[in-house]
Parts: structure tokens; sequence; C-alpha cells
């Protein structure tokens, strides 16, 4: 039984053939006459109705759960709630505050869990991230993402995902909020040699994609005021994209918060990708669940 808890579950080959399977038009209904259970713990826009929209394209039925109404480890356990959601569905996407519960979940090896974003990982935003860069620059292997702003989950998993199709990656982040020494391990076992820096100019020189995302992560409100005088300087302006290379491309997994770690001029600027990007998650997600499948 296959599970993407971080999108190096995957084989670097597992991963492209997951990219492929997110670019057919018309993908086989795999999923007719079979439920997909959807359960957020925390609110989404992209997520909800990318999953929604991606299991209805495979002919399934998608059923979204607030937390709530679910009550991990407050009604019940995770592992009975999870034991009863896999008596009605094929899938269990998962949307929660702590990533131990997607790994109490699929330790019970009794139906195939999908990280639909943790505190520690993003793995469906990485592979929408991959698919929109392969899509608007042809080949990943040898291209280089530089990423401003906060060592967070969005980061983590596109790191990885970067690292396992041959990219090259770049951080630019102030003192203090650097990422562990395992996320580093973690990236050079797959193969790279990521470069950590506090100048953003570094970081974005020459880069193919620059990639930003809040300062403040959900569940870091707290911490905003902290957070924004730390990063103030690594902001994605008009003249740092001009430090990249002609023709690179600005990412952003949204919500953008203008005037924070993006400029207006930028995200909604000729080089910004984030409609397509956002687009993609639902490409992405039935790519994954049609792969996941076959491999059932």
């Amino acid at each position: 039984m296959r599970h993407l808890l971080e999108i190096d579950d995957l084989s670097p080959d597992e991963l492209h053939n997951v990219l492929a399977y997110s670019q057919l038009e018309r993908p086989k209904p795999v999923l007719a006459g079979r439920g997909v259970a959807l359960v957020f713990e925390k609110p989404s826009a992209r997520t909800r109705n990318s999953a929604e929209m991606a299991v209805v394209q495979l002919g399934g039925h998608p059923v979204y759960i607030q937390g709530g109404e679910l009550g991990f480890d407050t009604r019940e356990s995770v592992e009975d709630i999870t034991r009863t959601l896999a008596g009605y569905y094929d899938f269990v996407g998962a949307r929660v505050f702590d990533h131990a519960t997607l790994e109490r979940m699929e330790k019970l090896q009794v139906i195939p869990i999908v990280n639909l974003l943790s505190d520690k990982a993003h793995p469906m935003q990485a592979l929408a991230d991959l698919l929109t860069i392969q899509k608007e620059l042809g080949d990943l292997s040898g291209r280089t993402l530089a990423f401003v702003g906060d060592a967070n989950n969005v980061w983590r998993s596109l790191a990885l995902g970067a690292a396992m199709a041959g990219m090259k990656t770049r951080l630019a982040i102030p003192d203090g909020y650097g990422p562990a020494a395992a996320d580093i391990d973690r990236i050079k076992a797959l193969g790279a040699e990521p470069l950590v820096t506090q100048s953003p100019v570094e970081a974005v020189a020459g880069a193919d994609v620059v990639y930003t995302d809040v300062w403040a992560s959900m569940g870091q409100e707290g911490e905003f005021d902290k957070r924004k005088a730390a990063f103030a300087e690594y902001s994605v302006t008009a003249d740092l994209m001009e430090q990249a290379n002609p023709g690179a491309i600005f990412m952003h997994c949204l919500p953008a918060h203008r005037g924070e770690e993006v400029v207006g001029e930028v995200v909604d600027g000729p080089q910004s990708r984030i409609w397509p990007q956002a687009e993609n998650r639902m490409h992405t997600t039935r790519g994954l669940l049609a792969w996941l499948w076959e491999q059932q």
C-alpha cells in the first residue's frame, strides 16, 4: 500500500511518472463509483477545490470533512477514525496541524493516506510547483530554484522535490531562521548541494525560478510582528527579480501578502506564474491519485 506523506516517499522515477500522469487531458475514470475522504483540520481555498475537482475528474466522489466532525484524539483516537474511514473510502487526504497524525494513520496500513498539508510538509504543493516549472521552462534538470523567505513546510517539500528532479536549490533566509541540519542532510542525500545564504541577491542571481511564501505560516500568527521585522529585507521586488536569469519566472503558493514577502509589481507582473501554479494543484492531485490507484 502506497502513501504520500512527503514528496520523497516517491523515487525520482516515480516523481517523473506522477508529473506525466498529471499532464493527461483525459484520464481514465479509475475512481468511478468510489469515494475519497478529504479531512481538513485547517481551512483552505486551493487545496479543497483542487482535490475535490481532481477526484471528480477521475470519476470519484469527494467528501469534505471538517476536523471537528472527526475530533482526532478528542472524540475518538486517530486510529479508530482511520479504520472507520477505511470502511467507506478508497483514499484519505488530510490537511492536519500535526504531521504525527498522518504518520499514525499511515502506520495502520488500512487505506492510502495523502498529506494535503501538515506542519512539516506540503508535498501536493511541491508536485504542482514542479509541474508548473516543467510546463513553463521544459526539462527540470539543471534549473536553479531560489526560495526567498522562511524555511517552512512549503520550502522543505519543494527543496526535496527539486533535488529529486536534478534542480539546484538556494534559500535566502535571515540569521536565526535557517533550516534544520536534518533538512539539509535530507536534501543532500538526494544528490543536491543546497545553498543557504542571508543574501537574497546571492540566492536569486542567475536563477530560473524565484519563489516566496508568507513570513508567518498558519499557526504562527502570534509571531507575526517579530517575523515581519526579521524578514523585512526579504521581499521579492522588481529589482531583486532583475538579478535572476532573463526569462525567469516568479512563483508563490498563495495566499500572497502584497507589500510584505512580495510586491504587487512582481506578483501581478508578466513574470508571475501564480495562477497556472494554482490550477496545477488540481492536475497534480489528479495525477497522483491516478498513479497511486495503480500501485494498490
